[in-house]
């Protein structure tokens, strides 16, 4: 990844927060990398170098700035705007598949070789994917540290680490101090909040503008009964994670909360931290840079004033791909509480009910997996035989590992694996593309929807006109979608929107 050297500096010159998570400043004379907003003195100009990763900085030598906590701000929105290996890699980085998998693994999903994927992940990001996996490694054990009673062993093996000398290693490499010294610290810090009876309480953080209420409203209408529900601003739901189940309430107050939305989680293993934190970021889009799109949107006159009225637009992502693929396809030419009704009957017949001590006093009831589906799907779905083969051909796919539905996958090699299954339609495609990676580029412009929004704002609704005005949209089509289904007009009927 190029940086623009000269850019980079006078944004941290002006201590511009637009930019952190973009790149980190790397300051020679003191060996510290900071994020650009840090309110340090600015360091001078040939003292520092910028780098596009903490990893990169890690294996450089640079430690963590305590005071700005380069680790604790939004990720680069990069990763969903580019589709390439190393954005492709990161995303899997993230959601801890090295921890689980090893390099071979993550090589392996990606369907390169190791040395391959090393040359292009140290050429484009300045690391290889093991130091980029243990810069991934030390934010968890930082978040289990300063947010969980747990001892510093069990948070070294819960982070990801081979041993507790490598985690204390490695804690004093990357935040100069040792594990001990960042518990104390954290709880000293005006605002730290402590985990208790098994809860973490993690705060969140987003560039600013936030659309909550947008979120809220989308996640209203499909939540489904016993997996999720919402009570005033708050969302709740139960997650299925690579170690075991667990719940989330994310708090989306919609005044700002100085740029973090609050998650309390309750882990059935806390190796699953990082990875929860990965797909709770993707669920609210906190890596997004709403200036950016509102930028670009804003630039066409007759979209202009839905961006004006809803700036800070999010795409609401998914904590669980494979979920929400079946709920897509059983949505697929019915209404959005239709497919709501369908998608609970489903989970409550063929869904795992969790232990009270997770599920407390929220969701209790775990979508069903996909193998569960594939072999009784058919006792409990209703509608048309077709789109039941659908949901079951899908759900086998899945279960049998012919179709993997993960933040990897390349958009355009997702879009033809599932539009190649009978049944399953480009909408649909595009659809997931936009809500399982992220795509910030995808108009889905034969929905329903977004072409009665389209017309409601004075815009070509018809599939040919919109398409052509859209390209002055990108790359944040998908956002302009958004809008669009934001200002449609209310109907009997909203279809193909589930």
């Amino acid at each position: 990844m190029l940086l623009d050297q000269e850019r980079c500096y006078r944004a941290v010159a002006s201590r511009d927060a637009r930019f952190d998570g973009h790149f980190i400043t790397a300051v020679r004379t003191t060996g510290i990398y900071c994020r650009p907003s840090c309110p340090a003195t600015t360091p001078k100009r040939h003292n520092v170098e910028f780098l596009p990763t903490a990893g990169a900085a890690q294996q450089r030598g640079y430690r963590a700035c305590r005071r700005c906590q380069p680790d604790a701000v939004p990720g680069s929105p990069d990763w969903n705007l580019r589709a390439d290996l190393a954005a492709r890699a990161m995303r899997l980085i993230s959601d801890g598949l090295v921890e689980r998998e090893g390099v071979p693994g993550l090589a392996a999903r990606l369907g390169y070789s190791e040395r391959h994927l090393n040359r292009v992940l140290t050429a484009e990001l300045g690391a290889g994917p093991l130091a980029l996996a243990r810069a991934h490694r030390a934010h968890t054990a930082r978040l289990l540290i300063e947010t969980t009673p747990l001892g510093m062993a069990d948070v070294a093996f819960a982070a990801g680490f081979a041993s507790v000398r490598q985690f204390n290693d490695t804690v004093r490499e990357v935040y100069g101090v040792a594990p001990t010294t960042l518990r104390s610290e954290a709880g000293r810090r005006r605002g730290a909040r402590s985990g208790v009876a098994g809860t973490l309480v993690l705060r969140l953080p987003y560039r600013p503008p936030f659309d909550a209420d947008g979120l809220l409203a989308f996640f209203a209408a499909r939540a489904l009964d016993g997996v999720e529900s919402l009570e005033g601003s708050t969302y709740r739901r139960t997650l299925r994670l690579p170690h075991g189940a667990a719940t989330v309430a994310l708090d989306l107050t919609p005044v700002p909360r100085n740029g973090h939305v609050v998650a309390t989680l309750r882990l059935g293993d806390p190796r699953d931290l990082g990875p929860a934190v990965a797909r709770l970021r993707r669920l609210l889009d906190l890596d997004a840079d709403p200036q950016a799109v509102d930028a670009v949107l804003g630039a066409d006159p007759d979209l202009a004033p839905a961006v004006a009225a809803v700036p800070g637009i999010r795409l609401p992502g998914t904590v669980d791909g494979v979920e929400t693929a079946l709920r897509a396809v059983l949505g697929q030419q019915v209404s959005v509480a239709a497919a709501r009704t369908a998608a609970s009957r489903l989970a409550a017949a063929l869904g795992e009910r969790l232990p009270p001590a997770l599920a407390a006093d929220g969701p209790d009831l775990l979508f069903p997996t996909p193998a569960v589906i594939a072999e009784r799907g058919a006792e409990v779905l209703a509608g048309p035989r077709r789109r039941i083969a659908t949901v079951l051909g899908l759900a086998g796919a899945v279960a049998d590992g012919s179709l993997v539905l993960d933040p990897g996958r390349d958009p355009t090699d997702l879009r033809a694996a599932l539009t190649a299954m009978p049944g399953v339609g480009p909408w649909t495609a595009g659809y997931l593309a936009m809500r399982l990676l992220g795509d910030p580029d995808e108009l889905l412009a034969t929905d329903l929807g977004v072409r009665r929004g389209a017309a409601a704002l004075g815009l070509p609704s018809d599939l040919a006109g919109l398409t052509a005005r859209a390209t002055g949209w990108a790359p944040w089509r998908s956002y302009a979608a958004t809008h669009l289904w934001r200002a449609m007009p209310a109907a009997p009927t909203n279809r193909r929107t589930s």
